[in-house]
């Protein structure tokens, strides 16, 4: 399944804020260099998912704070 995100880097702590419409927002305890704040969002996503890192894509937005990412089923929030 597709699921939207819009993360804000720089956070204290990695967590999920709620829904904005069909977009999940996340806070992420990472910087947006070097892909650092994507894997952060990867490996939280899979927690809240239950499911492997391996199981989640970014499909679009790898440089945006905005992503379409394909997960194996909606997460838990």
């Amino acid at each position: 399944m597709k699921l939207l995100v819009r993360i804000v880097p720089n956070a204290k702590q990695s967590e999920a804020v709620g829904w904005e419409g069909q977009t999940l927002k996340v806070r992420i305890a990472a910087p947006p260099l070097e892909g650092k704040a994507n894997a952060e969002l990867i490996k939280l996503i899979a927690e809240l998912c239950d499911c492997s890192p391996s199981e989640i894509e970014i499909l679009k937005g790898m440089g945006s704070k905005y992503k379409t990412l394909e997960v194996p089923r909606q997460p838990n929030i």
